[in-house]
C-alpha cells in the first residue's frame, strides 16, 4: 500500500469514526473533490499534506471540517413525491385517528440535511389545516453536520434550491423572496426545529415519536452499523408509529426490528420493543 492509499484510508477511517458512514471503494473518488476547498484554504495540494496537518495538536477543528466536507448533504423538496403522497393520504390520516384524543403529533426527520424534507412535511400540515386545527404538531430535524443544521435553521434557500422539487404555487404560498434568497414563512417554520445529532446516539427525545423519516442515510453504513441504527430508530418510535426509509433502502433482509406494512412502499412498522443488548455497542457522537 503506497503513501496515497494510506492517507486515503486515514481519511475514510476518520469519517467512519465520527459518523459511522463508510467510504466504500466505489465512493473513494469523492475525497479529492470534496476536500478541494480545504486544500485551497490551507494552502496544500494533496491528501498526504492534509493528513500531516491532522496530526498537529493545534489543528483541533480540522478533523471536523474534513468530516463536514465528506458528508453527502444532497436533498431537495418533496424528494420521491409518491412517498409524500403516501404520507399525506394514508400515514397522517392513520395517525390523526390514533392520536385524536391527545391531539398531538411528534415527527423526527433523521439526517435532514439542510431542511427541505422537514419543511416539505410542514407544508403538508399547512395544506391540511382543517384536519390539524387545535393540534400540537412538532417536527424535529436532525443531522450530524453542523453546517447543514445551520443552513436549515436559517430557512433560506437559493433560487436553485427553491426550484428543486417545489411547485410554483407552494413556493409562493410558503416562501418569501428577499435579496438574501427565499425565506420560509412562519406558516411552515413555526412547526419545525433543528438540532445536531448522530443517529447512532440515543434518540433526541425521551418521548417516542409517532413518525420517523430516515431517508438515504442507512445506505452509507456497513451491516453492523446499520443494525445499531435500526435499533436506535426502533427505540425512538412509538409501538404503533411509522418509519419511512429512502427509495433505495429497505428492512427486508436487513433487520427484524421492522416489518413491511402491506401495500405501502418504503413505510415500515416496528416489530417489538428494543432490547438493552441491541443498544449496548454505540459509538460516540460526531
Amino acid at each position: 500500500m503506497d503513501l496515497n492509499d494510506v492517507s486515503i484510508r486515514y481519511i475514510a477511517d476518520l469519517l467512519c469514526e465520527r459518523t459511522g458512514q463508510q467510504l466504500t471503494e466505489g465512493r473513494l473518488w469523492r475525497i479529492g473533490t470534496a476536500l478541494s476547498g480545504i486544500y485551497r484554504q490551507r494552502g496544500i495540494t494533496n491528501i498526504e499534506q492534509l493528513v500531516c496537518l491532522l496530526d498537529r495538536p493545534e489543528e483541533k477543528t480540522l478533523a471536523q471540517e474534513v468530516v463536514e466536507a465528506l458528508l453527502n448533504n444532497e436533498t431537495y423538496f418533496f424528494r420521491d413525491p409518491l412517498y409524500f403522497e403516501t404520507l399525506a393520504d394514508k400515514i397522517l390520516p392513520d395517525l390523526a385517528e390514533k392520536r385524536r384524543h391527545k391531539r398531538k403529533l411528534t415527527i423526527w426527520s433523521a439526517g435532514c440535511s439542510t431542511g427541505q424534507e422537514v419543511l416539505s412535511l410542514s407544508m403538508i400540515f399547512a395544506e391540511q389545516a382543517s384536519r390539524w386545527n387545535d393540534w400540537q404538531i412538532e417536527i424535529l430535524g436532525t443531522d450530524i453536520s453542523g453546517q447543514a443544521i445551520d443552513a436549515a435553521r436559517s430557512g433560506k434557500y437559493s433560487q436553485f434550491e427553491i426550484q428543486r422539487g417545489l411547485a410554483v404555487n407552494r413556493m409562493l404560498n410558503f416562501f418569501e423572496e428577499s435579496e438574501a434568497g427565499w425565506l420560509s414563512s412562519d406558516r411552515v417554520s413555526r412547526l419545525v426545529r433543528f438540532s445536531r445529532h448522530n443517529l447512532l446516539d440515543p434518540p433526541p427525545s425521551a418521548s417516542p415519536f409517532d413518525l420517523v423519516l430516515c431517508r438515504n442515510v442507512l445506505l452509507y453504513f456497513d451491516g453492523s452499523t446499520r443494525d445499531r441504527a435500526f435499533a436506535r430508530l426502533q427505540q425512538a418510535l412509538a409501538p404503533d408509529g411509522w418509519l419511512m426509509l429512502g427509495a433505495g433502502e429497505t428492512v427486508v433482509g436487513q433487520t427484524r426490528r421492522f416489518h413491511i406494512e402491506s401495500g405501502l412502499s418504503g413505510i415500515y412498522r416496528p416489530s417489538g420493543p428494543v432490547s438493552v443488548k441491541q443498544l449496548r455497542a454505540t459509538p460516540a457522537g460526531g
